[in-house]
């Protein structure tokens, strides 16, 4: 049976991130659900997904992109169907880790000072600022698409950030990891350390942002699809 790829997003993105890769995934005969990542926290985050994996019959590929690595890592553990998973300069944390704690683990991040601020009645919403975006998110996109893309970004919440990972799927699965190498979000030493952990298979896209799943889907799929194979 051919394998349903899952993907998910990260923060300050949404599901249409993925369109490059639900092309040639569909055109490679799988089936391809883009979850909505609530981007609320690791918790309720991996048990939406996790309800979503339990929709699914026969076998799953599960791709994270960013936060969302943190929301995969969580919603796979312990579930029958999923047979590996796709990191996209993704967080691959192990138990009590945060995405804010292995994103600044090492140096060349510059997410924190494009940060603008949403209060709501519980809680703050992150965004990055608009006018910033380009140059921190998606440097290799191209500019009108990248303010599109900064318009449409979908907010994390402040605390999702600073959430410990529960125990981790990727010690009893398949991994894969892509690390853009000019990622300004999660610096590509981070990844490279997470990879090396997991014991990742790893490739490296020279020169990419952060927002290599928009700027570079031929790569990014043909990780998948070997992952499916």
């Amino acid at each position: 049976m051919t394998a349903t790829v899952v993907l998910v997003h990260g923060a300050f993105a949404d599901s249409s991130s993925w369109n490059g890769e639900i092309e040639r995934l569909q055109a490679a005969g799988h089936r391809v659900i883009a979850a909505a990542n609530p981007l609320r926290g690791v918790a309720e985050d991996a048990a939406s997904v996790r309800s979503l994996l339990d929709s699914v019959e026969g076998p799953i590929v599960l791709v994270g992109h960013s936060y969302g690595g943190s929301v995969i890592s969580a919603a796979a553990v312990g579930h029958p169907g999923v047979q590996a998973l796709v990191y996209i300069a993704g967080f691959v944390p192990d138990e009590g880790e945060s995405a804010g704690e292995l994103a600044g683990k090492f140096p060349g991040g510059t997410l924190g000072e494009t940060l603008e601020q949403v209060n709501l009645p519980e809680g703050v919403d992150l965004y990055v600022r608009q006018d910033l975006f380009h140059q921190q998110f998606a440097a290799d996109v191209p500019a009108a698409q990248a303010r599109l893309m900064a318009a449409g970004q979908r907010p994390i919440a402040a605390a999702a950030l600073d959430e410990a990972s529960p125990a981790p799927a990727w010690k009893g699965l398949p991994v894969y990891s892509l690390i853009p190498t000019a990622d300004k979000n999660i610096p590509p030493a981070a990844q490279r350390f997470m990879a090396e952990r997991a014991e990742a298979e790893v490739v490296e896209v020279a020169d990419a942002s952060h927002a290599v799943l928009v700027s570079q889907p031929d790569v990014v799929a043909e990780l998948i699809l070997r992952a499916a194979r």
